[in-house]
């Protein structure tokens, strides 16, 4: 079961939708890229299976996507709205986990540390523009100051697990997967043995954190 909560922010109204833990002990907030929403294979698939592990799994659209946008806006304004939202993810007792995929990683990864995150999940983290490594984004990756799981596809063009930079972080490849996770029909593991890799890395690492 689900629920949504539309929240305000400074950039306009943001929308949550809920997907309770049982007998909950942390919450992992997620948001979503700059070219689609919540309904992303890899967030849909966290949230039907992390609730069970007793974690609360909070989707966040951005307030360009509620409002029926289809660009999104400038990173400034991605930082403000989901600083704005942020208040209505933290509960009484448990961590929030600060996450999302690609443009979503990147906010988490700018504004943990300093809206009080457990931790950073970076799916899909955009390292570059396709074809243009010099343009590295890892700055903002390796300065999170938090525990950091980086979850890549081996054929992201926005960046391949092999180009990114050693650091604090734990790194995760799917195999043959693109930046949606997607995997060519031959390859040697299926769509749902990809996702089952992936909500299986982040399961293992969400537990690690528990205190």
């Amino acid at each position: 079961m689900s629920r949504t909560e539309i929240v305000g922010t400074e950039a306009g109204d943001a929308r949550i939708t809920w997907h309770a833990g049982k007998k909950p002990w942390a919450v992992l907030a997620l948001g979503h890229g700059a070219g689609g929403g919540i309904e992303a294979r890899d967030l849909t698939a966290l949230a039907a299976a992390l609730p069970g592990e007793g974690v609360t799994v909070a989707l966040v659209e951005q307030p360009w996507r509620v409002a029926g946008k289809k660009l999104a806006p400038a990173p400034k304004t991605l930082d403000t709205g989901w600083r704005g939202l942020w208040p209505a993810l933290e509960k009484p007792g448990l961590p929030v986990i600060a996450g999302g995929r690609s443009a979503g990683a990147r906010v988490a990864c700018r504004t943990g540390a300093e809206l009080g995150a457990a931790a950073v999940l970076a799916l899909s983290f955009p390292l570059h523009p396709p074809g243009r490594p010099e343009r590295s984004r890892a700055g903002e990756l390796l300065g999170t100051g938090l525990p950091t799981l980086v979850v890549q596809g081996g054929n992201d063009p926005f960046g391949k697990p092999g180009e990114f930079p050693g650091g604090d972080h734990r790194l995760v490849e799917v195999p043959y997967g693109d930046h949606g996770f997607a995997v060519p029909k031959k390859a040697s593991l299926t769509q749902d043995e990809a996702l089952d890799l992936i909500t299986r890395a982040v399961s293992s690492w969400v537990a690690s954190l528990r205190s």
